[in-house]
């Protein structure tokens, strides 16, 4: 699958690391296929146990669909917690938003500080706008329904917002404690800290043949190569679909943009990260090196020639948007980067850990929405606990066969 087309932003900032091909016959406990945020947090999580881990991917690492992405770390989701509320019940959907602050505080705490480079990680408050008045009553039951349950939320009127901020929206709730970083570099900083804590890593090393038993796994390698491994999580992202097909994820193509470098915005409140609440909808932040990223205008597609036919023109768009947002940046921003990419979402709108009779001792993770990279931290855990212990308290709210409202 061709993941991303354009000019990506985020391989120009870090020289990543280099590994090399599988050209041996070799063993493991557990065997990653994927060398994006999923198959990186597997690989940081998984060095820290006694197991013996391979890491394997058939591109240079880190080089799929995390080249595309825009680094914005939120405990939100794309789906409302009212919403997720209403389709899984209370405790499911309560415990599932308490998971993705987890999730950033493990980040925050634990795994940002023993990476060399510390990923370009900082916190930041996020900026939820009501798209239209109609989308009011949504973000006032929305604000009502996180404080009840005691996430970090402000609610803010048209009149602060538009204090803060310049442009006049009718309604937003800010959230605490979400974060932007560097996908790229995260992910190589973490494949890294795994490399250097015991985990083997291969690029270039594409995996063509699988005989899976009750057993063992062997993998084959388009040169010869075989692995021998206990279990297998496929961290393969979007391509997963094509292995086997989850009825529950759809993919769509994406957009974004990365301007040139805009020293200071004045209207620009804490260069919070901005999203709103129309559907598909548009998301900005800035970058360590005074750039905009701003991205959404999701089209159905899933042909590589309709997303990249469309790239130029969704670049034009965007821009647009960011100076419909902050008209002092009309005459003064470009875009330097931009880009369309496969991005994949669920229809019921959470992650999936997929278990399937085919593939025994097998999993696969699909963090699979807008908040892909939080999904990765939580799923990656799970699974770790699932090889080590058989169990893990959490694993049912994200197996692909989901909890029903109760």
């Amino acid at each position: 699958m061709d993941l991303a087309n354009g000019k990506t932003y985020w391989n120009h900032t870090f020289n990543g690391y280099v590994y090399p091909k599988l050209e041996e016959n070799i063993e493991c406990d557990v065997l990653i296929i994927g060398s994006g945020s999923s198959g990186a947090h597997c690989a940081y999580f998984l060095s820290e146990t006694n197991l013996s881990v391979v890491l394997v991917d058939k591109r240079d690492i880190c080089c799929g669909s995390t080249r595309a992405n825009t680094g914005l770390l939120q405990y939100c989701n794309d789906k409302t917690l009212t919403s997720t509320i209403h389709s899984f019940g209370e405790e499911a959907a309560v415990r599932h938003y308490s998971l993705c602050v987890q999730a950033l505080q493990t980040l925050k705490n634990q795994v940002v500080p023993n990476l060399s480079n510390q990923s370009d990680f900082i916190s930041r408050r996020s900026l939820y706008f009501a798209s239209t008045e109609n989308d009011v009553p949504m973000l006032e039951e929305e604000f009502t329904t996180l404080k009840k349950y005691g996430f970090p939320a402000e609610y803010w009127t048209r009149e602060r917002i538009q204090s803060h901020f310049g442009f006049s929206k009718a309604a937003s709730i800010i959230t605490d404690g979400d974060a932007e970083l560097n996908p790229f570099k995260h992910a190589q900083s973490l494949i890294h800290y795994a490399h250097n804590h015991g985990v083997r890593v291969y690029e270039h090393s594409k995996i063509i043949r699988k005989d899976h038993s009750a057993d063992k796994n062997m993998l084959y390698v388009e040169n010869g190569s075989s692995i021998t491994a206990e279990y297998v999580i496929y961290a393969t992202g979007y391509e997963s679909q094509e292995e086997v097909l989850d009825p529950n994820g759809v993919i769509v193509s994406s957009y974004a943009i990365a301007t040139n470098p805009i020293r200071e915005i004045a209207n620009w409140y804490e260069n919070m990260m901005i999203w709103e609440t129309a559907r598909p909808y548009i998301y900005a932040r800035q970058t360590i090196d005074h750039r905009i990223i701003i991205g959404g205008l999701d089209e159905t597609t899933t042909r590589v020639e309709k997303r990249d036919s469309m790239i130029i023109h969704k670049r034009d768009q965007l821009l647009k948007q960011l100076c419909e947002l902050f008209p002092e940046l009309e005459g003064k921003v470009k875009a330097d980067y931009y880009w369309g990419a496969f991005f994949g979402e669920t229809h019921d709108g959470l992650p999936t850990i997929g278990i399937y009779n085919d593939y025994p001792n097998s999993f696969f993770l699909r963090g699979f929405g807008g908040n892909g990279t939080v999904y990765s931290i939580i799923l990656s855990q799970i699974i770790r606990d699932l090889i080590l212990t058989g169990s893990h308290k959490d694993a049912y709210l994200y197996m692909k066969e989901r909890p029903t409202k109760r």
